[in-house]
């Protein structure tokens, strides 16, 4: 029986405990979306086709999501976090989205939509920096639900059906203001 040298070298490396050229990283999965500070949007913005009739998501806040606004009144302002745009339109005609600020030492959590040009928003609990969130958010009808950490709540929709041409919103922050500093929110889309 003649074994090839190229069979050998094959068997050997399978075997070798030793990993050849770069070591692939086996850290978590998620995407860190930072916006830098002076700015509204993250950093590379983009705001991809959303073809899903879903979105489900995972994301944890760190401490760089503590800020304090220089106006004391745009502390209540909503930050956004993820949603998609709807009914064909731009995403301040139809849309709907997660929200969030800083507020009373917590991350507070918000159903945030447009709806015909109308922007209507509702707390829909808190998370505690560091902590993962479990997000889920779709359609029925002429209806937009949203689940947070198990939790569901319905908000009013423009139209019905599929959701159109439409364009996944990503992190922003303000309002108002822009980010006072860096911010850096870790999101992991789930399937």
């Amino acid at each position: 029986m003649k074994i090839s040298f190229s069979l050998i070298i094959l068997i050997f490396c399978c075997f070798s405990c030793q990993w050849i050229g770069n070591q692939p990283s086996f850290g978590d999965d998620y995407v860190t979306y930072k916006i830098s500070k002076g700015n509204h949007e993250i950093d590379d913005n983009s705001n991809p086709l959303f073809t899903a009739n879903e979105l489900k998501f995972q994301a944890i806040f760190d401490s760089t999501c503590i800020y304090q606004t220089v106006d004391a009144g745009n502390q209540y302002d909503i930050n956004k976090l993820l949603g998609f745009s709807d009914c064909n339109s731009l995403h301040h005609e139809n849309s709907a989205r997660f929200g969030w600020n800083w507020r009373d030492n917590a991350i507070n959590i918000f159903a945030y939509i447009y709806v015909a040009g109308q922007r209507q928003e509702k707390q829909l609990g808190t998370l505690a920096l560091g902590k993962v969130g479990s997000f889920g958010l779709s359609t029925l009808n002429n209806t937009y639900i949203f689940i947070f950490n198990g939790e569901q709540t319905t908000m009013p929709r423009h139209c019905s059906g599929g959701l159109g041409v439409s364009y996944k919103l990503l992190p922003y922050f303000g309002g108002d203001e822009v980010a006072p500093h860096d911010i850096k929110i870790k999101i992991r889309d789930i399937e």
